[in-house]
Parts: structure tokens; C-alpha cells; sequence
């Protein structure tokens, strides 16, 4: 099915994103890099939006599926702003799995939202390894950042809440739009809440100072973004829900892989297991569908 292999490459795009997104914030404020890379997403989903041709399609678009579409982008707004803002403080093997612990409770919205109970027990242990998974993860060093403390924790969580409602908001949303358009639309809506963070805190002056080399890095991890949306919105609208989002947070594997190489950041044995039940979790949805 085309919707699963999208799903597959929506991973492996968003992967990349934090292992690009945690290069290009070391010296660089989070909100201003988020909303830099926006821009980059916005440019690249609509120039995806005119190959299709969708963009003849705006006008046919219901009061309702806009409606859920721009919720759909201030919620994923909401999301970026916190995921990134404890990417910055936090190794990205700490934040990562918190905030693929949205997918615990998307799964769980999809089931009751969309009626998506076919395998219905299957999903439900399924869920619960993936649970067990995350925790496992989650507490895998006892070292905090020392000048932030646990700050990191909590905007990980709330990315992950936050995560979780843009899923099954999207779904609602692109019922009867075209997916690119609606991934182009949803992230117009995530630009201006964005740039609103920016200036409403005042960093719009940290811009004439940021570092050139971590500017490539946020234009990349924007190109990786818009890749990885365009995969996942395609498959949230063509598949279910409750398979699609699992596979999606395999993105953890591509980020895991990366931070080791890059980082150095290295998993403990506690941490190995807990990757494992994620993955052997997100496997068993896909495969019994």
C-alpha cells in the first residue's frame, strides 16, 4: 500500500529533523530557529501544492475541514515550539521518546474517534508494550542539564499532548482536502504562531546574530520537515490513523542512529530494551492492521 510506505518515509524524514533541528540550536534560541525553519516548510509545501495542482482546489474547501485544519496547525505549532525548546535543553535521546509517547494516546483517540477497532486487542497490547517502551527510555540517565534543571521534561510532555491532538485534528481536517494543501495550510497557521512567539518574547533582534553555519542546519532540518509532512498527511489521509502514527514515530530508530554518531550520545542497556519494545510495538500495528 502506497499510504504505508509514505508512512515509512515520513520516519525516516523526521528523524532527520532532530538530529538537524539539534545542530542547528546549540548557540541559536529555539524559538527563533523554529521560526525560521517554518518558513522553510511553508515555501516547500506549497511549491508541493502547485506540482499537484491542489491549489485549484481552495475554494471547495468546507467551513469545517478549515476549521479543524487551522486547530490542526496551532496545535502542531504548539508542538515545535515546546519539542524544540527541550531539544535545546535535553540530549535528544531523553527528549525523543517523551515525546513519541504521543503516540500512545493517539492511538487510543483514533480507536474511539475513527472507530478504528479492527485488531482491536492486538492494538491495545500493542499500545501497552509501546508504553512500557517509552518509560524505559525516558529514565535512562539519572544526569539532569545542570543550568535548566528538569525543564526539558516538562516541554517534552507538553509537545507530546500537543503532538497527539495534531494527529487526530489533521485527520478530521483533510477528510475532503487534498493532503498537500491541506499540509501547506496547516503549516501557514504554524508560521504565524511561530513569529508571534518570536516577537511576543522580543527575540526578533537575536536574528542579525545568528550563527551561518547553524542557519544551513535550520534550512535543512525545515527541507526534512516538509518531507516528512508530506509523507505523513498523505498517509493520515489515504490509511488509518492508528497504524500510520506508530510507524511514523519509528523516527526514533534514525534518531537514536544519528545521535549516536554525531552526539555520542550512547544508550544504556535499560535504554536498548526500551527501544526494542518500542519498535517491536509500532511492528505489530503495522503488520495487523
Amino acid at each position: 500500500m502506497i499510504w504505508l510506505t509514505a508512512a515509512v518515509l515520513s520516519a525516516f524524514f523526521a528523524g532527520l529533523t532532530s538530529i538537524l533541528a539539534k545542530c542547528g540550536i546549540k548557540k541559536t534560541d529555539s524559538d527563533v530557529a523554529t521560526a525560521l525553519r517554518t518558513v522553510v516548510v511553508l515555501i516547500f509545501s506549497w511549491l508541493m501544492v502547485f506540482i499537484a495542482g491542489s491549489q485549484t482546489t481552495i475554494s471547495d474547501i468546507s467551513p469545517r475541514s478549515l476549521l479543524f485544519l487551522v486547530l490542526s496547525g496551532i496545535a502542531t505549532g504548539a508542538s515545535w515550539i515546546c519539542y524544540f525548546k527541550a531539544l535545546s535543553l535535553g540530549d535528544i535521546n531523553k527528549v525523543v521518546p517523551i515525546d513519541k509517547s504521543s503516540t500512545v494516546i493517539t492511538v487510543l483517540l483514533a480507536i474511539i474517534c475513527f472507530d478504528e477497532r479492527s485488531n482491536l486487542v492486538i492494538k491495545l497490547v500493542a499500545t501497552l508494550i509501546l508504553a512500557v517502551g517509552i518509560l524505559l527510555m525516558v529514565e535512562k540517565k539519572s544526569v539532569e542539564h545542570k543550568s535548566e534543571g528538569r525543564a526539558w521534561r516538562l516541554y517534552a510532555v507538553l509537545s507530546a499532548m500537543f503532538a497527539a491532538l495534531t494527529s487526530i485534528l489533521a485527520k478530521l481536517g483533510i477528510s475532503d482536502v487534498e493532503s498537500n494543501l491541506g499540509t501547506a495550510i496547516r503549516t501557514a497557521v504554524v508560521l504565524l504562531l511561530a513569529w508571534g512567539m518570536v516577537f511576543y518574547r522580543g527575540k526578533q533582534k537575536e536574528l542579525k546574530s545568528i550563527d551561518k553555519r547553524e542557519l544551513g542546519f535550520i534550512a535543512l532540518s525545515g527541507v526534512a520537515t516538509g518531507a516528512s509532512w508530506l509523507c505523513y498527511y498523505y498517509a493520515i489521509a489515504n490509511g488509518l490513523v492508528s497504524v500510520v502514527v506508530p510507524i511514523d514515530k519509528l523516527s526514533i530508530l534514525v534518531s537514536v542512529g544519528f545521535s549516536y554518531v554525531v552526539f555520542k550520545e550512547r544508550l544504556t542497556p535499560r535504554a536498548k530494551l526500551g527501544l526494542f519494545l518500542m519498535v517491536a510495538a509500532t511492528l505489530l500495528m503495522a503488520f495487523y492492521k
